[in-house]
C-alpha cells in the first residue's frame, strides 16, 4: 500500500518503507506500506499518518514500538529518503 500526505511537491518529499509485524500486520491485513511523507518529517508524523490511512491501523497505539534502519527510534527522531521504520508491537511470553 502507498500512503501520501496531502499537498505534497515531490521535490519536497520522502519515501519510507514501513514494516508491519505480528499482531499489526493482522489488523491492517498488510506486511508493507510506503510512506510519502514531507521532508522535515518525524517518526511521530509517520506514525500518525499510518494509523489516519492505512486500513485497521487506527487500532494501533499511538505511540507503538518503532524501530528506525534497525535501532530503537524515538518520536522525534527525523526521517532521511529511503528510511525503513519497523512497527513492532509488544510480545508476551514465558
Amino acid at each position: 500500500m502507498y500512503c501520501r500526505h496531502d499537498q505534497l511537491t515531490s521535490a519536497g518529499s520522502l519515501t519510507v518503507r514501513c514494516r508491519l509485524f505480528a499482531r499489526y500486520a493482522e489488523i491492517t491485513g498488510m506486511t508493507e506500506v510506503t510512506l510519502e511523507l514531507p521532508r522535515s518529517s518525524t517518526v511521530a508524523y509517520a506514525v500518525r499518518l499510518l494509523r489516519a490511512r492505512a486500513p485497521g491501523a487506527s487500532q494501533m497505539p499511538a505511540r507503538p514500538l518503532v524501530a528506525l534502519n534497525q535501532t530503537q527510534a524515538l518520536p522525534e527522531e527525523q526521517l532521511h529518503d529511503g528510511d525503513e521504520l519497523a512497527f513492532l508491537p509488544p510480545i508476551a511470553g514465558g
